[in-house]
């Protein structure tokens, strides 16, 4: 048995959310990640990605054939091909680099953290000490002031404060305390307060920390099914243009046969040069540009959510985002700030508004619940009177706020006031002998048909009046909901309050719809009949009761300072445990999706310009008429087709800040959104490679070799 304390090694807290600085054009970021590019060169890795795989074996059948015939043509050509190879692999390496730091820190908290196990679970003050990495699911570890929580579990015993700094980048500690949705710790965190008893609930090598590190590292990011089926629909391209380029020279050499009087083209050289400009003509071709960025684009999706500390367990989960059509938020805490405010006091007749104000002030000192804080708050605001503190009336006798009584108040120079839930008050009231009016009854009524909780204020056995207190919807959520349903999605309030409260909050808040009195089953049910209609559920929640949902939803968001039930129910997790946030991952989401369209859509369209640039140089010998396509005037084939090489390659570097950034989005509709597509991504990549192409040209028409 050992009694000494543990301290947990020294660490520098983790950027938040694993921000890597100098920005997305950070040129030592670049270099970093060059070492990596290099390595994905292995064929074990390109083939992944058919496309660039093909300008990789490209680039070498190229090589073999420079080597064979060197001329400064055939070498320029080779070093572009490499180039677009490279850079392609660069733009993943990039996007995978930005997760690196973090990934550094989490390991450095989690190496050489040892922790004191419990031998009996009834027993604690024997234990032994162990490694970190040594602990079993079930075991029971004492953590005390100092100390760092050596992995995830649940607090079984006592309240501390934790802080969590160096997984959350938040500097503000928070309470973590046995029972209820705040129980959950995270290994690698650091006890600042108290003792607690927490039982381990992680598996070996999976614990939150572990899951982190793969994930902003991108080590276990699987595509997504429209990632696979855009990969598919690339390789069909590369396929075609491949049988396509294929069968040019045959059709070239029997145009020649049937015309022997035509000179020879590119296509026709019968040297190395014409495998080369094949093999140029394929790579310009294909889809190379969101080939290159389709991988970068998806890890950078995650990246994004990572920046607003959010962690995705998977690529499916970000890409499910984009397509949801029905979000499910709690109220309480997400849609109004979580605790009722003091927005109006109500009289009787007879009494003045000041005089009802002055007593529910008076009432209110000893009342330390929110609600109570607020009436004394708005006193001040709404009536100019002076927040006074219990100390300044030395000879009250203070009646503080229970569940019990659900009353609270103070008796000074005697006056006897009180404050608090209507049936509580108006018995208080009848026992003084007093006799409560009809008028009270109408006024707690009609506040309580509202939305709103009723608290009446009486003094000596006579009602003075109500206070109106009322859910206070978060300032800008209607605006949100606006933006949601400009998206399409539909959005649904739950909450365990009555339908009239409920009805209130919604219509006030502005979302579509609403469940009141819902428990786990309701919530269940819900998510089922939508996804049945064949839409993408999200949702929010933090405590076991919530897992079921959070498990059945598409995007299921669970509460960084809920229970461990619930973030391995869902398939993402909030580290700022900020329940609106929801809606910035459902527009990330949508962000990704929309950067994937955009990037392949200038991808295909920029062939165009390609198409006039090559075949021209290649054919306009055996097939004069092509000469006509030939609008740009290059200067000779050699310059057009090294030209267009050149800007595919170039394209791809100019093209990864946008894949990383993401394209801005702005709620619209599909039609909107697909005709911004087609004019800015459309249009612009038509236009941009003519430009590109021709303004290359006219700086290497002058190189050895190229006139």
């Amino acid at each position: 048995m050992s009694t000494q304390t543990v301290q947990a090694p020294g660490r520098t807290p983790a950027p938040k959310g694993g921000k890597v600085g100098g920005g997305l054009l950070d040129h030592k970021q670049m270099i970093k990640s060059l070492p990596d590019a290099l390595k994905k060169l292995n064929p074990a890795n390109m083939w992944r990605n058919p496309v660039m795989f093909i300008v990789e074996i490209g680039a070498v059948f190229t090589t073999v054939l420079a080597i064979g015939d060197p001329s400064w043509f055939a070498w320029a050509i080779v070093v572009w091909l490499w180039l677009t190879v490279i850079f392609a692999n660069l733009a993943e390496a990039v996007a995978e680099g930005r997760g690196k730091a973090q990934a550094a820190t989490l390991r450095a908290a989690k190496r050489d953290t040892t922790a004191r196990r419990l031998t009996s679970p009834d027993d604690h003050t024997r234990w032994d000490v162990v490694g970190a990495t040594e602990l079993q699911q079930g075991d029971y570890v004492i953590v005390e002031a100092g100390e760092s929580i050596p992995g995830d579990g649940d607090v079984i015993e006592g309240i501390a404060s934790v802080d969590e700094s160096a997984i959350t980048g938040e500097s503000a500690p928070v309470i973590r305390e046995s029972g209820g949705d705040r129980s959950a710790v995270t290994g690698g965190t650091k006890v600042l307060s108290d003792k607690i008893i927490v039982e381990i609930t992680q598996k070996p090598g999976e614990s939150f920390v572990d899951r982190m590190i793969a994930l902003v590292e991108g080590a276990n990011r699987q595509k997504t099914p429209n990632e696979i089926a855009l990969n598919i629909l690339l390789a069909a391209l590369t396929i075609i243009f491949l049988v396509a380029t294929a069968t040019m020279q045959p059709l070239a050499i029997y145009s020649k046969e049937i015309n022997p009087g035509v000179p020879d083209s590119l296509a026709l050289t019968g040297d190395g040069v014409t495998g080369i400009v094949l093999v140029s003509l394929i790579v310009c071709l294909i889809p190379t540009t969101i080939g290159a960025l389709l991988s970068a684009i998806g890890i950078a999706g995650m990246d994004r959510l990572v920046q607003r500390n959010v962690l995705a367990m998977s690529g499916r989960a970000v890409e499910a985002a984009g397509d949801v059509s029905t979000l499910l938020l709690d109220k309480t805490g997400t849609i109004t700030l979580g605790n009722r405010q003091a927005s109006e006091f109500v009289p009787v007749p007879g009494v003045s508004e000041q005089e009802l104000a002055a007593a529910a002030q008076l009432s209110s000192l000893a009342d330390e619940t929110p609600e109570g804080r607020s009436i004394v708050v708005y006193a001040k605001q709404a009536y100019g009177l002076r927040e006074r503190q219990p100390g300044e009336l030395a000879h009250a006798e203070w009646v503080p706020f229970t569940a019990q009584t659900r009353m609270s108040g103070v008796n000074l120079d005697g006056r006897e006031v009180r404050k608090g839930a209507a049936t509580a008050v108006m018995k208080w009231v009848r026992d003084a002998g007093g006799h409560p009016t009809d008028e009270v009854g109408h006024l707690v009524d009609g506040i309580s048909a509202s939305g709103g909780t009723p608290l009446v204020v009486a003094e000596m056995g006579r009602v003075l009046g109500v206070i109106h207190l009322k859910d206070v919807v978060k300032e800008g959520m209607r605006e949100r909901f606006d933006e949601m349903r400009r998206m399409g999605i539909r959005t649904v309030m739950i909450t365990g309050d009555n339908p009239l409260t409920a009805k209130a909050i919604a219509d006030e808040a502005g979302v579509d719809d609403f469940l009141a009195e819902a428990t786990p089953e309701d919530k269940l049910a819900l998510i089922r009949k939508e996804q049945a209609g064949g839409r993408l559920v999200a949702m929010t929640g933090d405590g076991t009761n919530d897992a079921p949902a959070l498990a059945q939803s598409d995007v299921g968001v669970a509460m960084n300072t809920g229970t461990s039930a619930a973030k391995e129910a869902g398939n993402m997790v909030d580290l700022d445990s900020n329940p609106t946030k929801l809606i910035e991952i459902v527009e990330i989401g949508k962000q990704l999706l929309i950067t994937r369209g955009a990037l392949t859509t200038f991808s295909i369209a920029n062939d165009i310009a390609k198409y006039f640039a090559i075949i021209p140089a290649m054919f306009a010998a055996v097939y004069p008429g092509l000469d006509a396509l030939n609008i740009m005037r290059l200067a000779s084939p050699q310059s057009a087709i090294l030209a267009a090489v050149i800007f595919n390659a170039l394209v791809i570097i100019a093209l990864i800040p946008l894949a990383l950034r993401g394209v801005r989005y702005r709620p619209s509709s599909a039609s909107k959104l697909l005709s911004r597509n087609l004019y800015v991504y459309g249009l612009g990549g038509i236009v941009v490679p003519f430009i590109g192409i021709k303004l290359i040209d006219l700086l290497i028409q002058f190189l050895p070799g190229m006139s």
